[in-house]
């Protein structure tokens, strides 16, 4: 414990000194700068009033889509926040140009996020369909049978780069590679991947980006960042849109939407600026600590946590290939939705998804104890029974 010198950063997470927090990868935890941010945002309303839009306001989402774009390998301006994915991808999905009918495909897995493949439902018209591959093992899904959907019919690939059940990598390149030789496009959803594996969207040559700092980036609510490759911006005629894409948002001119052909181009109404503020402390933290740094110390804490898991008999459902696995471990011992209730009872932050298990995921502020400890606990759990008295209640919430 002693020579791992990202615990320095532990003091700047005050969670840490009330429980065991392994929860990263649903939410991060809170830097305490979040307070200093939000005071900052509080001072500028009740000092400047209206004038803070000229002050400072206006241009923050770019400010902050340029703290991000490093983190990611996007070039400056680039990148833009919005409030969440759905939204995001609602933008995206919106500003496509889907009426080559000739080009009727869409190419999804089984392991992606929901939500993502509702909003993509919702948008598609017609005569559009979706080819969903399936996972054959519910840890990852099979690299040929992906490369294999994309063919020449195919318009746009729309997956997860990490997923979110077992944290399997998908393999990027490869994807990106297959898609621009047949003419498709594809979309990564980076909620997963940035701030905890290294990721550059500049060498991928991906065509869009979305991700969030909910989780491993520790920027809280309300950010959920989109990169567009920049050759592509004025290729897309955004749906959902609104008086700031507009070239000249101050004219007020009712009748002609001329679009801007920067990033905002595709931003629409007043943006939240609290959570603007809010999102930056943890982004500058993850900046300063390195993604590198993170990466490193993370592969050897989900290795230690897969071994324990294993040598305790419980099943893992998670990547045992180090370049093949993300920040998380999932863990399935028996009654696994009622020993993470109990967990969680125990002032340990975990999760639990169905069809999966219980997820932990150790961040860089994490000591190796809090790994062991979860693991350790599981096992108490088993073996007093404690688990019984959550197996007939279900959280809405898990």
């Amino acid at each position: 414990m002693s020579h791992d010198r990202l615990l320095k950063w532990r003091d700047e997470f005050p969670i840490l000194s009330k429980c065991n927090y392994l929860i990263n990868n649903s939410l991060g935890a809170m830097p305490k700068g979040v307070y200093d941010s939000l005071k900052h945002y509080a001072d500028m309303w009740a000092e400047h009033g209206v004038s803070a839009w000229g002050e400072e306001w206006y241009e923050l989402n770019g400010v902050v889509g340029n703290k991000i774009a490093p983190l990611m390998g996007a070039k400056p301006d680039t990148v833009l926040v919005h409030q969440n994915a759905s939204i995001a991808n609602s933008i995206l999905f919106g500003a496509l140009d889907f009426s080559d009918t000739k080009r009727n495909k869409v190419v999804i897995t089984d392991m992606d996020f929901p939500s993502d493949v509702y909003v993509l439902r919702s948008w598609l018209p017609d005569h559009m369909q979706i080819h969903m591959v399936k996972t054959d093992d519910g840890i990852s899904i099979d690299t040929q049978k992906i490369l294999d959907a994309i063919d020449e019919t195919t318009r746009l690939v729309s997956i997860s780069h990490v997923l979110f059940r077992s944290a399997y990598i998908m393999p990027a390149r490869e994807i990106v590679e297959k898609a621009h030789s047949v003419g498709a496009q594809v979309v990564f959803n980076g909620y997963h991947s940035v701030g905890i594996i290294p990721v550059d969207v500049t060498d991928l040559n991906v065509d869009f980006y979305i991700g969030g700092v909910l989780k491993w980036m520790c920027g809280g609510t309300g950010g959920v960042f989109m990169y567009v490759r920049p050759d592509l911006l004025t290729t897309l005629k955004p749906k959902v849109t609104g008086w700031m894409s507009h070239k000249s948002p101050f004219s007020f001119d009712i009748e002609n939407l001329e679009w801007r052909e920067d990033n905002y181009r595709l931003m629409n109404g007043t943006p939240g600026i609290a959570s603007l503020q809010a999102i930056q402390p943890g982004v500058e933290i993850i900046t300063q600590v390195g993604v590198d740094n993170i990466r490193e110390k993370s592969i050897r804490q989900t290795s230690h946590l897969i071994d324990l898991a294993e040598n305790a008999g419980y099943e893992v459902i998670s990547p045992r290939d180090i370049d093949r696995r993300g920040g998380h471990v999932t863990v399935n011992p028996p009654e696994s939705y009622a020993v993470s209730r109990e967990l969680i009872a125990r002032n340990i932050k975990i999760d639990y998804r169905e069809n999966a298990g219980i997820r932990i995921a150790p961040h860089f502020y994490n000591t190796d104890d809090e790994v062991r400890e979860v693991i350790n606990t599981i096992g108490e759990i088993l073996d007093d029974g404690s688990w019984k008295r959550h197996k007939e209640s279900r959280d809405f919430v898990t």
